[in-house]
């Protein structure tokens, strides 16, 4: 931020339609919030964040850094027990909110104790925290550092192209991993970034007319944002014709819903990118550069700079010969920094490379399964967890989706496995009719394969990230069953 602001002093840093920073406004706001937590004696502790999706958080997050302290954003918007939970567990030294913000950034900038609080920093410090779901019911804090921000934003910004006359439209939560793209690709080059508004996404006009009149130039959104525009013929209603580059994440997307936006903007980039929170945003990335047909699914890539991306089988043997499954693992300077405050999680997770005996080498092993096609990109092949033994057959209940996809009319499809009653349940959403999947199915699929119960639905819940909720799914079924 220091080095753009004094780039670009004047020109816009961030907006949210409410407030709008220059890069030397951003600064000064920034570094006053931080002389406040200094003057607190808040020094390397935990900062949370619960503001709104504005330029108020963005201003937290930073003051954070600036003051040698890490942060996590909560979603104000979330139950009540969640977010006590995720308090408990980050342990704040300083709670930001709405009432105290104003108290916190009406003092002066300290620039002797900011320049003497800088020296005490380097680059492993931890810069944010960010919670994830847990198996036990206890949300996971992902702790990342400074370096792996600061390499991983490096490597977009060169890989992508992002510079000061890009516009960036922000749709992801600050407490998804997606944010970290457009955030700090934004402070380090200039570009600057708008926060589209929440509600817009379920509103195709507004969001159309929002992406068009910000002349926004890079989308770097969650599967599910891109699938809305495509399905509710956002496109049809209005074209941003400045975006040059789409990144998606989170999902498989869907060929059918990508190959409307690539009709409708056939001179933008299109780049899958795949990554869990644990190391940093994302580790593989594959631009789209050829048709795909609906059933396809679009390989993760390969690997991004210093980073190492490979595939270990059920024996932790390394898995080199393409279409052979293994487990996705990652080492490089992007790894997470463990859980916070959960040594026994992350020992589990964050493991010593099985296929190296001879010096410690970190891998996270991430849980997804992929194999590699003839030109030695990684493609998805579902979840360890979506691995099942159903009628004494291994079955990927992803490649079940994947050709529910397939069929003209479908739009989202998830599996779910019924393990008490032994029985595979499938969900789609779309115009489709239910005799037309069953009989793609049947024309593509073993019939071990075939769901047991296919239900129609108008649209299949979302997690706040825009994941489909699988356990909402599987809770509606136990609803059900009762």
């Amino acid at each position: 931020l220091d080095e753009t602001a004094d780039r670009f002093p004047n020109k816009i840093a961030l907006t949210d339609g409410r407030r709008t920073l220059t890069f030397e406004e951003l600064r000064a706001e920034s570094r006053r919030l931080a002389s406040e937590l200094i003057r607190r004696k808040i020094f390397r502790q935990p900062v949370a964040i619960l503001l709104e999706q504005s330029v108020e958080s963005i201003i937290c997050m930073l003051g954070a850094a600036y003051s040698g302290n890490f942060y996590t954003v909560v979603d104000t918007k979330m139950p009540a027990p969640r977010m006590k939970k995720i308090l408990d567990t980050f342990e704040p030294a300083l709670i930001i909110d709405k009432q105290n913000f104003i108290e916190l950034t009406d003092g002066d900038i300290d620039d002797q104790l900011l320049e003497k609080t800088a020296r005490k920093i380097n680059c492993m410090d931890v810069l944010y925290v960010l919670f994830t779901s847990g198996s036990t019911g206890m949300p996971k804090g992902v702790t990342i550092g400074q370096r792996s921000v600061m390499e991983y934003t490096e490597w977009v910004t060169r890989t992508f192209n992002v510079d000061e006359h890009d516009i960036i439209g922000n749709q992801a939560p600050f407490d998804f991993d997606v944010s970290v793209k457009d955030i700090y690709s934004g402070l380090s080059t200039g570009a600057t970034i708008h926060l589209i508004p929440r509600e817009y996404f379920s509103v195709p006009v507004q969001l159309m007319d929002f992406l068009c009149e910000r002349e926004v130039t890079i989308c770097t959104w969650a599967v599910s944002a891109l699938c809305f525009v495509s399905i509710m013929g956002g496109l049809d209603y209005r074209l941003p014709e400045s975006i040059r580059q789409v990144i998606f994440s989170g999902e498989i997307m869907p060929v059918k819903q990508l190959n409307v936006w690539r009709k409708h903007l056939p001179n933008a980039r299109y780049v899958n990118v795949y990554g869990p929170t644990e190391i940093t945003c994302n580790c593989t990335y594959h631009v789209v550069d050829r048709e795909f047909a609906n059933d396809e699914v679009i390989p993760m890539g390969k690997p991004f700079a210093n980073e190492r991306v490979f595939l270990l089988d059920e024996h932790d043997e390394l898995v080199e010969e393409p279409g052979e499954v293994g487990e996705i693992c990652v080492s490089g300077t992007a790894l997470g920094l463990g859980y916070l405050g959960d040594a026994e999680r992350t020992a589990a997770a964050f493991v010593q490379n099985p296929a190296n005996p001879r010096w410690n080498e970190t891998i996270y092993r991430t849980g997804d399964l992929a194999a590699y096609d003839a030109e030695g990109n990684l493609v998805y092949a579902g979840r360890k967890d979506n691995q099942i033994k159903h009628l004494g057959q291994r079955i990927e209940l992803g490649e079940i989706e994947a050709c529910v996809l397939g069929v003209d009319g479908v739009s989202q499809a998830c599996c779910i496995y019924d393990a008490r009653r032994k029985k595979i349940r499938l969900f789609f959403a779309g115009a489709a009719q239910k005799e037309e999947v069953m009989e793609h199915l049947h024309a593509h699929l073993p019939s071990y394969m075939m769901p047991n119960t296919t239900r129609q639905m108008d649209r299949l819940p979302l997690t706040k990230n825009g994941k489909i909720d699988r356990n909402a799914l599987a809770q509606l079924k136990r609803r059900r069953a009762r």
